[in-house]
């Protein structure tokens, strides 16, 4: 059965000793050094009950594997499948009956203040406090088709903040409409959900596809939407908080630095200014952070398993035999993916390479290896490159590729405008048609029977 609210999940995690109630006074610009902790040791999510606020504010809920699978109520054999099903299976939402949860109260004009949420500045060199894992809920003002996605929020005063989104996210699509078009962007900033929603947005989708419908198949059952209070769009009606909002395209502010997902701050630079139309939440809310920077972080988890699923999803028609694929967290979820497939003939390898290159991923690099290759083993597949590959027949680079977003390799010397890199790939796979030398191992070891293995380690 589906998560019904946040809430509903964070228990969940405190029962499998995945979320440690801190009832310490920390302050919000130490959160970041605390999550960092929790991040290094694979630590559970924490929940500061004491940060100089009035609510309480939780952090670190996608921020390992095994929170991953507590929130796709599956395990390793069979989180794959539950994602591939619940893609190929979309269910619409629904309308709740009735007020909402996320409206028992409704703030609006003079008493909005942003500034009074536990919003952590997670570094010194940040531009300021950022709301990092919010879901932004925005609509094609043409199509009236609703997106959800993660945008980070620098917060600027009681009712303003900037944000980035770029022009080919979706969310930067509908803002490029509304500015042709003459028309005021409203959106909103939902914070606080069943994890499903956040793991939704990761999504590789078409821009007319309907992310509420997505987000029920990977649920299996449909999300429960209710109106907002200021704009003409639907969110979560269990949200612990949202926050609606409308766009100035006429006046930018200056947005950033902010330590991104490659693990680099990225530069301050004029982004639109948006105002609080209003803050409606639950009765004793709490409030959501994510710590971003350099790998492996919470966002990296939070991206790996919906990239990996839509990835496949995308390749696997094109070339069946392809069985795994991986889209390294330590790389950013985009740079790096490694791809098993058994070629059914002389040249396909270099055919994913190539279409790999071309998807929406933009990896860097691209290595294509057998069946037998544990893809998310790095032990694995640098054995298939040291001792299946020769460079000069089974390396190509391309150049004049577009550059994956924030990479701090690409030169902008010349053009700023101009995000130009180059993608390697690398065929480890062996030589099509061809004898090659048998595996040296020792067939029946995983069955033989040894518990002196068991009980020497439990010594």
């Amino acid at each position: 059965m589906p998560y019904q609210d946040f809430r509903a999940f964070l228990d969940v995690l405190r029962q499998h000793g995945e979320l440690v109630d801190v009832n310490r006074p920390i302050a919000l610009d130490d959160v970041g050094k605390a999550m960092k902790q929790s991040y290094v040791r694979q630590g559970p999510a924490i929940m500061f009950n004491q940060n100089g606020t009035d609510y309480p504010l939780v952090a670190g809920v996608y921020s390992t594997r095994s929170k991953a699978l507590l929130a796709f109520e599956a395990d390793e054999h069979t989180i794959f499948d539950k994602v591939m099903t619940g893609l190929d299976n979309p269910i619409a939402p629904t309308a709740i009956s009735g007020k909402a949860p996320c409206h028992d109260e409704i703030i609006t004009g003079d008493d909005i203040d942003i500034r009074r949420w536990p919003i952590p500045t997670y570094s010194p060199k940040d531009g300021g406090p950022y709301i990092t894992p919010g879901i932004v809920v925005s609509a094609d003002p043409e199509t009236g088709v609703p997106d959800i996605g993660h945008y980070r929020f620098l917060i600027l005063g009681k009712d303003t903040f900037s944000f980035s989104a770029q022009p080919f996210h979706r969310f930067g699509k509908h803002l490029a409409k509304h500015k042709r078009l003459g028309t005021v962007p409203k959106a909103a900033l939902v914070i606080g959900v069943d994890p499903i929603l956040a793991y939704t947005c990761q999504v590789q989708v078409p821009d007319d596809t309907n992310d509420w419908t997505i987000a029920g198949g990977l649920r299996g059952a449909p999300v429960e939407l209710t109106r907002c209070t200021t704009c003409d769009l639907e969110v979560p009606a269990t949200s612990e908080v949202v926050i609606e909002f409308e766009v100035d395209l006429n006046q930018t502010v200056l947005e950033g630095p902010l330590g991104e997902y490659t693990g680099y701050y990225t530069r301050p630079s004029q982004k639109p200014l948006a105002r609080i139309t209003a803050i409606t939440h639950r009765s004793k809310p709490i409030f959501q952070g994510l710590l971003t920077g350099k790998p492996i972080t919470e966002n990296h988890i939070l991206k790996q398993v919906p990239f990996e699923a839509s990835f496949f999803r995308t390749l696997k028609r094109q070339f069946p035999t392809i069985t795994q694929v991986s889209v390294r967290a330590s790389a950013g979820v985009s740079f790096y993916v490694v791809i098993a497939m058994q070629p059914r003939y002389a040249g396909e390898a270099r055919q994913v390479i190539l279409a790999a290159m071309a998807s929406n991923i933009r990896p860097k690099w691209t290595i294509i290896v057998d069946p037998d290759i544990d893809v998310h083993s790095s032990t694995d597949v640098e054995w298939a490159m040291a001792f299946r590959v020769q460079p000069q027949r089974d390396v190509i680079v391309i150049e004049n590729t577009p550059a994956g977003p924030s990479d701090p390799s690409v030169d902008l010397s010349r053009d700023r405008t101009m995000r130009i890199s180059s993608s390697i790939g690398i065929d480890a796979t062996r030589p099509f048609g061809e004898p090659f030398y048998d595996v040296a191992d020792v067939p029946g070891w995983e069955d033989f029977d040894m518990p002196e293995l068991e009980s020497g380690r439990r010594g």
